[in-house]
């Protein structure tokens, strides 16, 4: 990157799912004094009244169905905003390392000579469950757990999910993006030889207000996602974990909404 002055530093933050008071200390901080702002969707008004009326604001959202932004055109979004401004903070729902592709910016960051630093959030294939009650590992329901995308055209050039494998792998499975795709997700698992009768779960809009849920059967979970017409962002949970749900220590959704209407 050219120029007389030193770029600015660009900070990759996750805003966590979207109740805010599971902001980090650290992202609250930078949401504070940061002199622009480059955001998704999946992030309440909320997360977005903490950031200065003087900071630049550029709304680079990717929903399905809607019109998204290029991922290219973000990138130089930032690398422009980084030879003018200080603090550039880069918000993204969940995590910026978790399927947001945050390493793809961070990569493309460093290339241009643009320090860059990740701050990691509080995931939602964690907290969206936590909010009903179920934990993701539990020491009598498996000892493993997989993070998987359900959402496969991201990317044609790369591999599909392997439901089938993943059915023979892992204790428990924690799915994004995955309701569009989800009869076809367990229609695999129970081929791959996961029981049709194990417990599975969907979630949608974990964490804040219009937080919805449904417990049923593998063999029966996109039926019942249909019938309770569940719409994204949701998160699915499958395997023993979900009968190890305490109820009772499920907080109450925040009362803000997202994701932030096109």
């Amino acid at each position: 990157m050219s120029g007389a002055n030193p770029p600015g530093t660009v900070y990759l933050v996750g805003a966590g799912p979207g109740d805010p008071d599971l902001l980090t200390v650290k992202a609250q901080r930078l949401l504070q004094q940061c002199d622009a702002l480059v955001y998704d969707s999946l992030v309440p008004r909320e997360v977005l009244a903490l950031v200065p009326d003087s900071a630049e604001k550029h709304f680079v959202g990717k929903r399905r169905g809607h019109h998204s932004v290029p991922q290219p055109s973000t990138n130089a979004v930032l690398v422009e905003l980084a030879g003018r401004c200080r603090c550039v903070v880069r918000l993204k729902g969940g995590d910026p390392f978790l399927f947001g592709r945050g390493g793809e910016e961070a990569a493309h960051l460093e290339r241009q000579g643009v320090p860059v630093e990740v701050v990691p959030g509080v995931t939602a294939g964690i907290a969206a469950p936590a909010y009903v009650g179920i934990p993701v590992t539990h020491r009598r329901a498996g000892s493993s757990v997989t993070f998987v995308t359900g959402h496969e055209e991201i990317d044609k050039a790369r591999p599909g999910v392997d439901w089938r494998g993943l059915a023979r792998s892992s204790d428990g499975l924690v799915i994004y993006m995955g309701l569009h795709n989800l009869p076809h997700i367990c229609e695999e698992l129970i081929a791959g030889g996961l029981d049709p009768s194990t417990p599975a779960a969907a979630v949608q809009q974990g964490t804040v207000r219009g937080q919805r849920w449904v417990i049923a059967e593998l063999a029966q979970l996109a039926a019942e996602v249909c019938r309770a017409e569940l719409a994204s962002p949701s998160i699915v949970v499958i395997g023993e974990v979900v009968n190890q749900r305490v109820a009772s220590c499920a907080p109450e959704p925040a009362a803000v909404e997202m994701p932030i209407p096109f």
